[in-house]
């Protein structure tokens, strides 16, 4: 079924067909129709930091970034599900066109922007849902901020949203807000994150209840700077790393027609970039801080890999575009028919 719904989306706006989506979910959800969508995975219950999962497969950020449609896609079968990323104001974004898919490569490049409705929305539609599971909220900042403020706008966000969320993940990697990504710099990264963790802790004295925090990092990062973001992750009191987001990498799909759009690329090509720098993260950090895999996942072979690669829970988003929720369940699996998990 999913397929052929594919075959007819795929001929329109990828934006468009995205928005469409997200209604055809909706309205499966409200009217009982998910079991034709997908069939929920068997519970594989799993802790990182501090959380209970009912299964490591979760939505990544960008699919809901208003928070809008939590109960729906919950109900296709995630272990969790991030919503976001969301800014201290409403944004419209990038101009369009500014998603393209470049379906030879099983592909698709996006430039975004963060466009949200801002984090009052979010919270708002968060708390009318009926959603008990483990939510995470994506935090950013304003395109207009500047980056000398932009902590200023991840402080507003983590204050607004911290009370609904299950975990929050500090997004300063996406490659379409411009400057953001010079936050991961070292100096730049340990005062930051400084000022987040300890934001955290005063959130949490207030509310009774630890939320944990996560880093969200780019693939495009050299030794050195892993090297770097891992001593200051080290450092700090951060609960977490996701590894990883968009990259700005063209060699994987040159020659197409889309390969200079600018934008992040996600899908197939990132995903022995993104396996890489969890690899390499997970060695530097020595099973210190649990690891979130994402990028590129299009199998539960994939899901597994990056399991084995070292992280702890699995996230994915271009995957559900080309195979819809099908997906989730067969990532489910194929984790749980990894020989770590049979010998636990």
């Amino acid at each position: 079924m999913y397929n052929l719904a594919r075959s007819l989306l795929f001929c329109l706006d990828a934006e468009r067909a995205h928005d469409i989506s997200l209604t055809a979910i909706e309205t499966a959800y409200r009217t009982g129709l998910n079991p034709l969508l997908a069939t929920r995975p068997k519970p594989l219950k799993t802790s990182a930091f501090g959380i209970e999962f009912p299964n490591p497969v979760g939505l990544a950020a960008g699919l809901d970034k208003n928070a809008a449609h939590i109960d729906a896609l919950a109900s296709l079968g995630f272990g969790f599900i991030e919503v976001g990323t969301t800014t201290p104001r409403a944004q419209p974004g990038n101009p369009k066109p500014r998603m393209f898919r470049l379906p030879e490569h099983d592909a698709v490049i996006n430039r975004l922007g963060f466009n949200n409705g801002g984090v009052d929305a979010l919270v708002a539609n968060a708390e009318r849902a009926r959603f008990d599971g483990v939510l995470g909220i994506n935090i950013g900042k304003n395109k207009d901020t500047p980056n000398e403020k932009a902590i200023d706008d991840y402080l507003f966000c983590l204050e607004r949203v911290y009370a609904r969320a299950n975990y929050v993940t500090v997004n300063i990697s996406s490659p379409n807000t411009r400057g953001l990504r010079d936050l991961q710099e070292e100096e730049t990264l340990r005062r930051f994150i400084g000022e987040i963790c300890a934001a955290g802790e005063r959130h949490a004295a207030k509310h009774g209840k630890r939320k944990p925090i996560l880093l969200k990092i780019a693939p495009d990062l050299g030794e050195t700077e892993l090297d770097s973001i891992a001593d200051v992750l080290l450092a700090s009191s951060i609960d977490g790393l996701i590894c990883t987001n968009t990259t700005i990498d063209r060699n994987a799909v040159a020659g197409h027609r889309h390969a200079n759009e600018a934008g992040g690329l996600s899908g197939k090509p990132v995903f022995e970039k993104s396996t890489e720098v969890l690899r390499g993260m997970a060695e530097r950090l020595d099973g210190k801080l649990p690891l979130v895999g994402v990028g590129g996942i299009f199998s539960g072979a994939d899901a597994a890999t990056k399991i084995e690669a070292g992280a702890r829970l699995v996230q994915f988003y271009t995957g559900m575009v080309y195979r819809g929720p099908a997906l989730i369940g067969e990532s489910v699996d194929a984790i749980r028919a990894l020989p770590a998990r049979k010998a636990a």
